[in-house]
């Protein structure tokens, strides 16, 4: 593998995809983080409002999980393949094609009367999420090849990431109860818009690398089916039971397509994956342990907003306030507060901490009673949450830092992709562990706030220990290397090792 070029060498892909003048290269970050925020938003925006959607459109219970499920198939399958359809034909194009594509479908949405009309346009929402995603970080480490400009811009995107599932929730309880569901939907119009006339005269125009560079068109089939597959066969175990020959029939199809994607990457002139970004011991292992700590945070960022309102009879503003703690921790720590601390305590340190903080929050949540105070049993687990400011900057940096600008837009897909597996697999692990929790214990006579209480229970203890295990793959597989303070891995990149001491880099 030839080692990549550091943040300063850069190749570029075309004359105009430099860096313009300071500010500009500003307000591009804000249109990337807005863009990051108004998707990461309307993955969990949907979460409070489940309930409303139910009575007013008559989901079934089953039915109704394809609002959310939908949309993670659609954004966890294309993710790949839109990272490198935007190396190969400019990822400006790309971003500004997504977010269109994103605005529509949320009109589409908002207006729904149906189940099925509102599931497609669900699904078309992953789609435009998907495009748009992909290609945020890599248009990113373009615009700043200064390596502390980049910690910079990194933390401040990082951000929207770290606060926009806490404040979904908050945002989307208020507005259900003020107005009602379909606003949940209908708020993306004027930031998607906005986004795009901003974005169009100050995103650099990028050529791209031009399809014959890589247009892996069977690659691009594998890969994408492959994780579509994984993605449905794991969010229908919920339905089917976990070795049901449904089940392990299609997770052994999906696994079969993914080896085959491997298998062509490693011999196509032209891979849609080069498989030299797997070499790197910070890609590999920061996306592990982000997508195990994405899975791991599920528990807390949609369960228990599950149990607030179905044991503890909350409604959804009142659900959404009761967040709001945890949503002011998270972005004033990873905004202001995680590249300070880094800068102290080292990177991998902060890390650590993170993951021990969110471990720590679950397990006492699994201690809730079925009469719990929020005083008492919720806010004080609450204020943990802001460990999550302190391992997103981290894992972000990680994901991105073995990756050259030729293969950006791939490393931000690749990225993206772990996270929302990470979503799928809570989603699907710890809803199902939850639900087969609550139906024994209502079989076995209790009643049923309390049958609720201990599946809910169950799933913040399998959260704490998919956290647990980030902890030790963070421990065991990013060591450090240097004095106090360098947390750079053993094969650590030329972009993490340019990064500025402290700062949030791999």
């Amino acid at each position: 593998m030839s080692s990549p070029s550091s943040p300063s060498s850069f190749p570029s892909s075309s004359p105009s995809s430099s860096p313009g003048p300071g500010s500009s290269r500003w307000i591009a970050l804000g249109v990337l983080a807005t863009g990051g925020l108004m998707v990461i938003l309307d993955g969990s925006i949907v979460t409070v409002a489940m309930p409303a959607i139910q009575d007013d459109l008559g989901f079934t219970r089953a039915g109704l999980s394809w609002v959310v499920n939908a949309y993670l198939i659609a954004f966890g399958g294309l993710l790949l393949l839109a990272g490198r359809l935007g190396d190969l034909i400019g990822r400006k194009r790309m971003f500004v094609a997504g977010t269109a594509v994103f605005t529509l479908a949320s009109l589409l949405a908002g207006a729904a009367t149906t189940p099925g009309t509102l599931i497609a346009a669900r699904f078309l929402q992953g789609v435009g999420s998907a495009m748009a995603s992909s290609v945020s970080l890599g248009i990113l480490v373009t615009l700043f090849p200064d390596p502390r400009e980049r910690a910079r811009a990194i933390g401040i995107f990082a951000f929207t990431g770290a606060a926009g599932a806490s404040l979904g929730q908050v945002l989307g309880g208020v507005l259900t109860e003020l107005l009602d569901w379909h606003w949940i939907f209908f708020v993306n119009l004027p930031i998607g818009l906005a986004s795009i006339a901003v974005a169009l005269p100050v995103l650099a125009f990028d050529r791209g690398l031009g399809l014959p560079a890589g247009a892996d068109v069977a690659g691009a089939v594998l890969v994408t089916s492959g994780l579509m597959l994984g993605i449905y066969t794991v969010v229908k175990a919920e339905e089917h039971g976990w070795i049901s020959a449904h089940t392990l029939g299609l997770g052994v199809l999906a696994l079969a397509l993914l080896a085959g994607f491997f298998v062509r990457q490693a011999t196509a002139r032209t891979p849609l994956m080069p498989l030299r970004i797997l070499r790197s011991r910070a890609v590999v292992g920061g996306n592990v342990v982000q997508m195990l700590a994405v899975a791991g945070m599920f528990a807390f960022q949609v369960v228990v907003a599950l149990y607030m309102q179905q044991v503890l009879g909350y409604g959804a503003a009142r659900t959404g306030l009761a967040m709001l703690p945890a949503a002011v921790l998270i972005g004033a720590i990873s905004l202001g507060l995680s590249a300070r601390l880094n800068a102290r305590f080292g990177e991998r340190a902060m890390l650590l901490t993170g993951l021990a903080l969110l471990a720590l929050l679950l397990l006492l949540l699994t201690r809730a009673p079925v009469d719990a105070s929020y005083p008492v049993h919720l806010l004080p687990p609450f204020l943990l949450a802001g460990g999550a400011g302190l391992v997103l900057p981290a894992v972000t940096s990680l994901g991105m830092s073995g990756a050259g600008e030729d293969d950006a837009g791939l490393a931000s897909g690749l990225f993206n992709t772990t996270q929302q597996i990470g979503m799928a697999l809570g989603v699907a692990v710890l809803s199902t562990l939850a639900a087969s929790r609550t139906r024994h214990l209502l079989d076995a006579g209790r009643a049923e706030p309390e049958a609720l209480t201990g599946g809910f229970h169950l799933a913040f203890g399998i959260g704490a220990g998919l956290l647990a295990t980030a902890f030790l793959i963070t421990l065991l597989v990013l060591r450090r290397r240097g004095g106090a303070g360098t947390p750079v891995t053993r094969e650590a990149p030329a972009v993490a090792r340019d990064l500025p001491q402290g700062a949030p880099g791999a």
